[in-house]
């Protein structure tokens, strides 16, 4: 079968048009200084601040976990992390050199994935396993209690989408903040039927992806309370997982400022076209003489 090309593509010097070579030196372990450092817990979240320029790595600490993913900029947190454009603009499942984009109106990268120990997963090192599965999953999104209680008529208060909820409740964000994930660590495909699956998490204890902050972050994590989704979580066969679960870890790098030389945090989208509407023409003769009356 011919290979489609994809539909969004990069020119030369465009956003897309990654810097290899600048991104793949950024992992240099000596060149970094450890300014951060934390544990999600089990069936938890947990957020954080990652300043623009730094490194976010986030770990497999005691073995395979899936984490859901949130990131907003620390500053103004109606621009926040946008799912869908990334997996137009990048794929479906993310790896090192893809950028995870921002919402409109803003539109830019937030961060960039410069490392990931899971890149060579799959048949020969490909990304793809023999069911078409892949890791770090942007097709699906954070499991939350609303669909819950329609698939099992009960309530549980600690799906990613409420882990999420009280973990950025202190930076005075609310669940209306919370948004479409990325699924780290989670193998994810779709079938035959074209619908979506979840694999067992291929992740082991050290394994880590790592993100470049374009921008001033704040990060938020769920550690999903599925575990390594190796157990149905709904149907026939489902299960508690609890014995699944283990902690993921945060660590934030500053890096040595030369590394960082002509580097600078990337602008908003430049279209400034007003989508098509124009103010209305003012008759300022009129206006003037309309203002002295008010007098």
């Amino acid at each position: 079968m011919a290979k489609v090309p994809a539909a969004y593509r990069a020119t030369q010097g465009s956003l897309l048009d990654v810097d290899r070579d600048f991104y793949a030196r950024l992992t240099a372990l000596e060149a970094r200084k450890l300014v951060d450092q934390r544990v999600v817990p089990i069936r938890e979240g947990l957020a954080w601040e990652v300043p623009a320029g730094h490194v976010l790595r986030l770990s497999t600490l005691d073995g395979p976990q899936v984490g859901d993913l949130n990131l907003w900029h620390r500053h103004n947190p109606r621009e926040r992390f946008w799912a869908s454009r990334t997996r137009q603009l990048q794929r479906a499942h993310v790896s090192t050199f893809d950028r995870l984009w921002s919402t409109l109106p803003y539109l830019r990268p937030m961060a960039t994935i410069i490392d990931d120990t899971l890149a060579g997963y799959g048949v020969n090192g490909s990304g793809m396993d023999p069911d078409g599965g892949r890791v770090h999953d942007l097709l699906g999104t954070r499991c939350d209690p609303y669909v819950n209680k329609l698939l099992t008529g009960e309530d549980f208060d600690h799906h990613c989408h409420s882990n999420l909820v009280r973990a950025v409740a202190p930076f005075g964000l609310t669940e209306f903040d919370v948004h479409d994930v990325l699924n780290v660590f989670q193998c994810t495909g779709l079938n035959d039927d074209d619908q979506y699956f979840m694999k067992a998490c291929p992740a082991r204890e050290g394994d880590y992806i790592e993100l470049f902050a374009e921008v001033d972050l704040l990060c938020a994590l769920s550690c999903c309370p599925g575990g390594d989704l190796s157990v149905d979580l709904w149907g026939p066969d489902a299960r508690d997982p609890l014995e699944t679960c283990h902690p993921i870890g945060v660590e934030v790098f500053r890096l040595a400022p030369a590394l960082l030389t002509g580097w600078k945090s990337p602008g908003y989208a430049p279209y400034r076209g007003g989508h098509g509407m124009r103010p209305p023409a003012i008759d300022w003769t009129a206006e003037k003489q309309r203002r002295f009356n008010r007098r």
